[in-house]
């Protein structure tokens, strides 16, 4: 049976706040929470709000001396059956003295591979994975220290508050967000943190998104624009992994294989 290297899931599921739209799966914080975050805040609270991404939740550990992706289960990614976590996990040992570089051992940084379209389409100004945590067992890092440890290395999600708001409102000057949706985001990320360490996250997504829209039979098939770099090393690493063959778009309007 295969093994987790970290022993454990990788990341959970952030419950969402009252309002937000859910699937079957979702569950939803408290009321009394709810508040907190979005208006009536604990004195000594920080609130930050920043964009969510929509794509795959993958993550990158240290293991000792080892670099390993994994996927959201916990699991390796190269073991998963799906392509887009066996890319990422090539992409990751590409990157693997980035990621030493960044992380301690036992540590793992986990975000959004926007590879291919789910149910928000990107054309990507930048690479393909967008970092929101890093974590060490079930502690995370506050946001200033995240951007601290993370912001010159990785991608991060775009803040755009750094107080209590209505998300609703707050959603509606956002446009198509700060990543390159080619229409309204998948939504916002809540983080309430507390005496330097975070309390709870919440999301909250807009209303009439469609979880894996651009799915085909329960995989995701259409892949998001990329910048011509990054198709370009896919690609290769695509080939190197002897996957079939398909067309990505480079957001300079070129197709390349992947």
């Amino acid at each position: 049976m295969t093994q987790r290297p970290l022993g454990m899931k990788t990341y959970g599921r952030i419950p969402h706040l009252p309002g937000s739209h859910l699937t079957p799966a979702d569950r939803t914080i408290s009321e009394r929470e709810a508040r907190r975050a979005t208006r009536d805040t604990l004195p000594g609270d920080q609130v930050w709000v920043h964009e969510k991404l929509d794509g795959s939740n993958l993550a990158v550990a240290r293991c000792g001396d080892e670099i390993v992706a994994l996927t959201r289960a916990g699991y390796r990614a190269r073991s998963s059956r799906r392509p887009q976590a066996q890319l990422f996990d090539a992409w990751v040992e590409h990157h693997a003295e980035r990621f030493l570089n960044l992380l301690q051992p036992g540590e793992r940084v986990i975000g959004e591979w926007l590879l291919f379209a789910h149910g928000t389409r990107y054309r990507l100004a930048h690479e393909p994975f967008v970092a929101f945590d890093l974590m060490q067992g079930k502690d995370r890092l506050p946001w200033s220290e995240l951007m601290r440890r993370v912001g010159s290395s990785l991608v991060t999600p775009q803040l755009h508050a750094a107080h209590a708001t209505d998300p609703s409102a707050l959603f509606q000057t956002l446009g198509e967000g700060s990543h390159g949706a080619l229409g309204p985001p998948e939504g916002v990320v809540y983080r309430v943190e507390r005496g330097g360490q975070v309390s709870f996250l919440a999301k909250w997504v807009r209303p009439g998104y469609q979880t894996g829209l651009y799915f085909e039979a329960d995989e995701a098939v259409l892949p998001n624009q990329l910048r011509s770099e990054d198709a370009e090393l896919l690609a290769r690493l695509s080939h190197s992994l002897g996957l079939p063959d398909f067309p990505v778009l480079s957001n300079l309007g070129r197709h390349t294989v992947l």
